[in-house]
């Protein structure tokens, strides 16, 4: 895909002496600490996980002068289905899976209850424990598709959806203990469908809607008692004076947040209860927040938090700005690897790591930050973040820290390797989605600043990458309005968010809106920018990829003839888009049938790519792997073997054995084996790379599909139809499962099983299959696609096969007169076609039609295919024994 410049870390906004300033900012630098701490603060990090356990997920650790609430986790076990979780460990049977609801209004302690139970099991070696955000729909699904890599569970290049339903699947079976976290959830029927029924696994929710209460076994839980508000104040504070502690309490309404900061202040001033509350009753919260009517946060909460907050600015001179940064950022949690900048200015090579824990461990101090109990990921509770983005709107610098936000992530995500599907970075991508998300939510809808929307652009061109087709289909259609919007239809951002948004949708099969959005993009792109901007140039080659797509290799190579030259002439002969475009070319070139043409320019490609980026690079390797089809096309298999065997070698000794192209072009080789008869060397070498895509993309992966249906094939070639129809009714399945029942290449899937079931003389359900077969393309691809002409031409021979001459001719000579008309009377295809109508003729006895058309077409195949093409023997071969058959019943009439 070919899209404008807006690549992550790339501003036209001057941003970067803002990051600079940032990071200078918060390094540490001349900073001075204005009050001695009474206490030494430990964070809590849990102990190393038993062998086998899972814990997943972010958990939070224990606060400072954490207060157990034991009669609350009492209740929250029984709601369980037993006691707190102790020291052992039992099977638990199966049955309904056991859900209960923690609902609360914010800062009671909802997440640390639901902490507690997780430590607990932990403890108790729970088998799983998993922690998941549930905000939103894609944190659910992230989190679970998570858990599922955590078990085993997970395919590669398999979408976050499909790894959460196996995750769900594997915590519905299992009958041991597990636990299941959705933390802060909000909607119930979006969270319904990740619950699972059954199974040994307890889910606990933590939310403010109470609709879960009325869902699920309902626990509320309230503000402290004055008992509890006042041991927390006692013990985290060491002041000896109950009564004072009575009277704090009681002003900030017992609201276990409002305590902590209350308690830190407290401890970092060196204050009693009396000077504190002078402290919080003089506050004018009403100067630092937008609207302050005294209603709008729970009793003393924001004076208290706007306390803690300038405390903590006045004593730690980076909490100025990474505060309100934390503030936008997702309340999930930020992980050290975003904030890493923030440590880099002033630190010395191999020090910022260092650094940025110094200052975060700093703020965590202070009770307004909090990291998991890992260490590897610090969050801010949502009261906190709504205090400080209310104070920055009041001030006027909202936006200033959305541009400092989005610049932190844009710089995080320019840090990440292009098109890498390793599980690292997956987690990294859904990250960076996750917290664009959450800046997304912060801001109105016609104030969005250029550089998020830029950003979002990025997460949508990752998921792409990470097959998350739907979710990048979902993304760019917000993202396409919120640049329409913003910066208006013509923006060059906008253009190429319709760009993307239109090849998210080919890639995700759907035609019929992709190709009209590539049109009318690259109308307006010509209309704005200019016939010979890259942009357009760039558009122009996508929309012959639709067309291609489509069958319409006509429009496709009109289309890619008009742009080559404007694209070397732009970027130069040997530019990797101008070699791209000319390979594109050379294909559409091929499957028109012009194999001279295709093949003049697969090498002119294959040159380009040696010269410019030499012989080893994987996109040199690519156009001789295109070089390579386009001779077996020819009919020059010999050549093609040795090209392919060649390039295979390569691709191993360049990318390695178990590369994704390296299995391919093992794939094309294996087919060129078999198309030469060589069923020896091809059937094994399905074999292998079956085995090893199976192990690397897992049974389900499209890749993994395809080998298991040219595997099947090549045995239906030899002759093995046993070992072929299973394995093409499990590719089959597979293919109806992840790409849908109406795929392309589920439809090519169910076609091929239809003629090897013929061939395997179940003739009853061949014909149902490849009715049903020729039904669907025409209804899914239109009556003139290739590939349901060619689905037609198979139906024809197969009722041929079973001695339906009368529907067989019939269908074989409209299929021809359609293959002229759409593909021309020259191309492959087409010169098939007649050589099965011919032989049509021939058994219906019309030797006369039969020799005329063989005659006609054997000429047609030298001039086209050459002497020497299988299709041109095979013609050449029937002539001959028609003429023959002809002759003898000539000798038989005159005796």
């Amino acid at each position: 895909m070919s899209t404008a410049d807006d690549t992550p870390g790339t501003s036209s906004h001057g941003e970067e002496p803002r990051r600079a300033q940032l990071r200078a900012q918060v390094s540490g630098q001349g900073r001075v600490y204005q009050a001695a701490r009474d206490q030494t603060i430990h964070h809590h990090y849990p102990p190393a996980p038993e062998p086998g356990q899972i814990v997943e997920g972010d958990i939070p650790q224990r606060p400072p002068g954490f207060q157990p609430r034991e009669p609350l986790l009492r209740e929250l076990a029984e709601l369980l289905g037993g006691p707190a979780p102790d020291h052992g460990v039992q099977d638990a049977g199966g049955g309904a899976a056991v859900i209960c609801a923690v609902a609360g209004t914010p800062g009671v302690g909802k997440t640390m209850l639901a902490a507690s139970y997780a430590w607990a099991c932990q403890h108790a070696r729970w088998p799983v424990v998993a922690w998941i955000a549930a905000e939103t729909t894609d944190q659910i699904l992230t989190g679970l598709a998570a858990l599922a890599e955590r078990l085993g569970e997970r395919r590669s290049d398999e979408d976050a959806a499909a790894s959460a339903r196996r995750a769900k699947d594997w915590l519905a079976a299992t009958a041991r203990p597990a636990l299941l976290v959705f933390d802060n959830a909000t909607d119930v029927n979006a969270l319904r469908a990740w619950c699972p029924a059954t199974g040994a696994t307890r889910v606990v929710i933590t939310t403010r809607n109470r609709a879960f209460a009325r869902a699920y076994a309902p626990l509320d839980v309230e503000v402290f008692t004055s008992e509890q508000a006042e041991a927390f104040l006692r013990g985290r504070t060491r002041l000896d004076d109950p009564d004072g502690a009575a009277v704090l309490a009681h002003e900030l309404g017992h609201l276990p947040l409002a305590l902590a900061q209350a308690a830190t202040v407290i401890v970092r001033l060196r204050l009693d209860y009396a000077g504190y509350l002078e402290l919080l009753c003089g506050f004018p919260a009403g100067d630092y927040l937008t609207v302050y009517d005294g209603d709008a946060y729970p009793a003393g909460t924001a004076e208290a938090i706007l306390l803690s907050v300038t405390q903590a600015e006045s004593a730690l001179p980076f909490a100025r700005e990474l505060l309100p940064v934390l503030a936008v950022l997702s309340p999930s949690g930020v992980p050290l690897q975003v904030l890493s900048a923030l440590g880099d200015a002033g630190s010395e090579a191999g020090s910022a790591p260092v650094r940025l824990r110094e200052m975060l461990a700093d703020l965590a101090d202070t009770s307004l930050i909090a990291f998991s109990e890992d260490g590897t990921t610090v969050s801010m509770h949502r009261l906190i973040q709504r205090v400080l983005r209310d104070r920055a709107a009041r001030h006027g610098d909202l936006g200033t820290v959305l541009d400092q936000a989005v610049a932190l992530l844009q710089d995080y995500a320019a840090t990440l390797p292009d098109g890498a599907h390793t599980w690292a970075v997956r987690a990294a991508v859904e990250m960076v989605v996750d917290q664009s998300d959450a800046l997304h939510r912060r801001v109105p809808a016609d104030e969005l600043p250029e550089e998020l929307l830029i950003l979002r652009a990025w997460c949508g061109r990752s998921l792409h990458d990470l097959a998350e087709l739907p979710r990048t289909v979902q993304l760019f259609e917000a993202t396409l309005a919120d640049c329409t919007r913003v910066l208006g239809p013509d923006h060059p951002h906008t253009l190429a968010c319709r760009t993307s948004l239109a090849y998210a949708y080919h890639a995700a099969g759907d035609l019929g809106r992709a190709i009209p959005l590539y049109e009318a993009t690259l109308a307006d792109c010509e209309r704005v920018l200019g016939a010979d901007h890259l942009h357009t140039l760039l558009s122009r080659n996508n929309l012959s990829g639709a067309y291609h797509a489509v069958g319409d290799w006509r429009r496709a190579i009109a289309l890619l003839e008009a742009t080559l030259p404007d694209l070397e002439r732009a970027l130069g002969l040997n530019h990797p888009e101008v070699l791209a475009a000319r390979d594109n070319l050379a294909l559409g070139y091929q499957e028109a049938g012009n194999l001279s043409v295709a093949i003049r320019l697969f090498k002119a490609a294959l040159a380009g790519r040696e010269h410019e980026l030499g012989p080893d690079h994987p996109s040199t390797l690519a156009s001789r792997t295109g070089l390579a089809g386009a001779h077996q096309a020819a009919g020059d298999l010999d050549r093609a073997i040795r090209l392919f065997e060649a390039t295979a070698g390569d691709y191993e000794r360049v990318l390695g054995r178990d590369h994704p192209a390296t299995l391919t072009c093992r794939t094309c080789l294996a087919n060129a084996y078999q198309a030469a008869g060589d069923l020896d060397q091809a059937v094994p070498l399905h074999e292998r790379t079956l085995a090893e895509r199976e192990r690397l993309l897992g049974p389900d992966h499209p890749d993994t599909l395809a080998s298991r249906a040219y595997l099947a094939n090549a045995c239906q070639v030899a002759g093995d139809l046993d070992r072929a129809v299973p394995l093409l009714e499990a590719a089959l399945d597979g293919y109806e499962r992840v790409l849908g029942a109406d795929h392309p290449d589920t439809l090519t899937c169910r076609s091929s099983l239809a003629i090897a079931l013929e061939a395997a003389g179940d003739l009853k359900r061949a014909m149902l299959l490849l009715k049903a077969a020729v039904s669907d393309h025409e209804r899914v691809l239109g009556p003139d696609h290739p590939s349901t002409l060619a689905s037609r031409s198979t139906l024809a021979d197969a009722y041929q096969k079973v001695g339906n001459l009368g529907r067989a001719i019939p269908l074989h000579e409209a299929t021809l007169t359609d293959r002229e008309r759409v593909l021309g009377p020259d191309h492959p295809d087409t010169l098939v076609s007649r050589l099965y109508l011919a032989n049509a003729y021939q058994a219906a006895g019309d030797l006369g039609r039969a020799v005329a058309l063989y005659t006609a077409t054997v000429g047609d195949c030298e001039r086209v295919l050459g002497s020497d093409h299988p299709t041109t023997r095979v013609v050449r071969r029937n002539l001959v024994v028609l003429a023959a058959e002809a002759a003898h019943r000539r000798a038989r009439w005159r005796r």
